[in-house]
């Protein structure tokens, strides 16, 4: 069996192109010294539909029965990621695929490294299809909405080995580069079937990777080559603009540099991009403005539930310069009656969300405006996710949810299911332990439908798209009113 299921292994790298047929033997012989097994026998077998996934199963079924691995979701995961990395190229290979590809065009050589990112299962596809996903029609356009399902969840036995585990400083995180190739433990992702590309933006080394869990189409991410923490400056945009020359058809984006209104990973300057359109990008302008001096840049504010000012033109560096004179302005604005303050006690309040991309012969950047205030009314952020709503998003508004796709937990899966029962059945939510906190957010929509088993998982979703524009609605410092909008422009007319 083992000898079988090698065979088929080796046999879908040569057939998804992650190698060559010459090295067939040198492939069966590193599968076969990861099981510490001397003989192999070439046996016949059916190898017209090889399913990655169920040949992996078999693969660490065996590594459980042989005792190499425990029976764990962890442990699994370590052992196929050692498993595929005897299949995948070496990194020079990969570099050197890459840019005969760009030479081509860069989409050739993008589209050449998301498929071999897919086939050596550093994404893992078969996961990925289990998300959630749907979309929702906003005033603001269409949301997009999804379960991440992907990430899978550890057990018991996983976690406290993990917290026995000795602290290791090595890589010093998710984004260092250290992670090629890396083995992994208990408390750190496998990594040895993870490719890098190296490029060079705003004359410094980074790294250009595709994340393992895609949230959206070929999402990648761009690190620095240095462990430092993000900053949001005149160079950020230098930086999303070389990437962007060297990638037309990708956008490029950035968290906040702050908490609350920042990213998981502020530890480590990285971006996130990929070949999406977000219902932000669609999104039109409804107010423009110019700033004195830089009237050849196009600028406008955008009709979004976040606060968002949208620069055009065909001179990248002339964005570049007014992006940082908003952003300078921004940092140290304050307007008491929009409850806007740069800073309180010394903490600074004020940065940016900024997205760079190319539309048509235009160079074009976003930049949403954040603000991390927080009070006793609202302890998690005044421009956060509001408690009312913390039953569906409880969690940072980051970059993706700013563009408009909302990545929710996976307990909302189980919750939903659950819910859409309940409703059919008449059941009472609030004497029910897990959908108590989901019962008054029923009650306000239950009586505009009339819902059956039939329709109640659409309306669900619809409903959850619904919270979800209203948590970037919360996270908008300017709201979308006239009130809201008469304050938007205050600002800008200090620019």
């Amino acid at each position: 069996m083992l000898s079988e299921n090698i065979k088929k292994l080796v046999q879908y790298g040569i057939s998804s192109g992650l190698m060559p047929e010459c090295e067939r033997v040198y492939a069966t012989n590193l599968l076969l010294e990861c099981f510490h097994e001397d003989e192999y026998t070439d046996v016949e077998c059916d190898m017209s539909n090889i399913v990655l996934e169920e040949v992996l199963k078999d693969l660490l079924d065996e590594a459980v029965q042989r005792g190499i691995i425990e029976d764990s979701i962890v442990y699994r995961d370590l052992f196929d990621t050692k498993l595929m990395n005897c299949l995948t190229p070496r990194p020079a290979e990969v570099q050197r695929v890459f840019k005969e590809k760009y030479e081509e065009s860069p989409q050739e050589a993008t589209n050449y490294f998301y498929g071999l990112s897919r086939a050596s299962d550093y994404i893992r596809t078969y996961r990925v299809k289990k998300d959630l996903k749907w979309t929702v029609d906003t005033d603001y356009g269409t949301l997009d909405v999804t379960i991440n399902l992907s990430k899978p969840e550890k057990d018991p036995k996983a976690i406290a080995a993990a917290k026995n585990a000795p602290q290791s400083a090595y890589p010093k995180c998710l984004l260092c580069v250290e992670n090629e190739g890396y083995a992994g433990r208990a408390n750190h992702p496998a990594r040895e079937n993870h490719r890098i590309i190296p490029i060079r933006i705003n004359d410094s080394d980074w790294g250009f990777q595709y994340s393992p869990y895609v949230y959206y189409n070929e999402h990648c991410i761009v690190f620095n080559g240095q462990h430092t923490p993000m900053k949001i400056e005149k160079a950020t945009f230098v930086k999303l603009f070389d990437f962007i020359k060297l990638f037309p058809h990708y956008f490029l984006g950035s968290n906040a540099d702050l908490p609350i209104v920042g990213g998981s990973i502020l530890s480590h300057d990285h971006f996130q991009g990929g070949h999406y359109t977000f219902a932000m990008e669609k999104a039109p302008i409804i107010d423009t403005f110019s700033v004195k001096g830089y009237e050849d840049v196009t600028c406008g504010i955008v009709k979004w539930p976040l606060s968002v000012i949208r620069l055009q033109c065909k001179d990248e560096k002339r964005i570049i310069d007014l992006a940082d004179h908003i952003l300078g302005a921004w940092r140290g604005y304050t307007d008491e009656a929009a409850f806007v303050f740069a800073e309180t006690d010394g903490e600074p309040h004020n940065t940016i969300t900024p997205i760079a991309r190319k539309r048509g012969d235009l160079f074009e950047l976003d930049l949403a405006l954040r603000n991390n205030i927080t009070t006793e009314e609202h302890p998690l952020g005044v421009y956060h996710p509001h408690e009312k709503l913390h039953h569906i998003k409880k969690e940072n508004i980051g970059l993706i949810e700013v563009m408009g796709l909302a990545v929710l937990p996976s307990r909302l899966k189980g919750e939903l299911e659950q819910l859409a029962d309940a409703i059919v059945s008449g059941k009472n939510l609030r004497k029910d332990e897990v959908l108590a906190k989901h019962a008054d957010w029923v009650d306000e929509f239950k009586g505009n439908y009339t819902i059956t088993k039939d329709n109640v998982e659409e309306i669900l979703q619809k409903e959850v798209g619904i919270v979800f524009c209203k948590v970037l609605e919360d996270a908008g410092v300017f709201k979308c009113s006239e009130e809201g909008l008469e304050a938007f422009r205050r600002f800008v007319s200090t620019l």
